[in-house]
């Protein structure tokens, strides 16, 4: 039995999924989700092989949802809009149905899910860097077993950390598996500057530049922390803040 999950906000659209499936007994509906938190949290419960995944929902968006999961499982995309269809193909997706889509459309999915052999492989790819695009005003990322959703407005600065970035926020540190590279490309450049290779940072926090031995500065922030400016980063800040 091939276990599914359906996790779309539209009820009209979880039941049409639901009857087209009704012609394929070797899949099993295991639950049906009406909000990305609700998808997280049964996925984790059932190890399903196959959901169908809406993008646009509550709470968490189906690229949040992907991204927060260390094995995702085999992923279509139902959604009304078909400016993702790009970024879902760039995260292994099996198919993107664009709503509203025929039976012999959905036919052609599950087809497709078939003939891969249900093999996730490719799909665990998803974490590779630049596979998902964030929101533009949010990060979401895991604390233990919570998930916490950060404003974008609400970070001070980053930090590269290897394969990974340390984001400092008024509460505190959090460790997030994306490069600052990936920041730099997503943030919008005239808010985030990238003064060192590695640091980027939020200019609403800085107070002062002062010099720093030889030809060096410091950013000083607005919680007492000092950043540094390397040579190539400092044409950068200049010029963001029209200096």
């Amino acid at each position: 039995m091939i276990k599914v999950l359906i996790i779309d906000d539209e009820p009209l659209a979880t039941e049409l999924v639901k009857e087209y499936l009704s012609d394929y007994p070797q899949f099993e509906v295991q639950k049906v989700c009406h909000d990305g938190f609700e998808g997280l949290k049964a996925i984790q419960e059932y190890s399903p092989d196959l959901i169908f995944l809406d993008i646009q929902m509550p709470k968490l968006t189906g690229f949040e949802l992907l991204e927060l999961l260390d094995h995702p499982p085999s992923v279509i995309f139902s959604t009304a809009f078909d400016a993702y269809a790009l970024k879902a193909f760039d995260a292994h997706a099996i198919d993107y149905l664009l709503k509203p889509y025929s039976k012999s459309r959905f036919a052609k999915s599950l087809e497709k899910f078939l003939q891969l052999g249900n093999n996730i492989e490719a799909i665990n790819s998803v974490k590779n860097e630049g596979s998902f695009q964030e929101s533009a005003n949010r990060v979401v990322l895991k604390v233990k077993n919570d998930i916490k959703i950060i404003p974008v407005h609400d970070i001070k600065y980053l930090e590269a950390n290897d394969d990974y970035v340390n984001i400092f926020t008024k509460e505190g540190k959090f460790l997030k598996n994306k490069t600052l590279s990936f920041y730099e490309k997503s943030l919008d450049p005239s808010q985030f500057v990238r003064v060192h290779r590695s640091y980027l940072v939020n200019i609403s926090e800085i107070t002062k530049i002062e010099p720093y031995e030889k030809e060096g500065y410091l950013l000083k922030l607005k919680g007492g922390e000092s950043i540094p400016v390397s040579k190539s980063g400092l044409p950068k800040l200049k010029a963001v803040l029209g200096l």
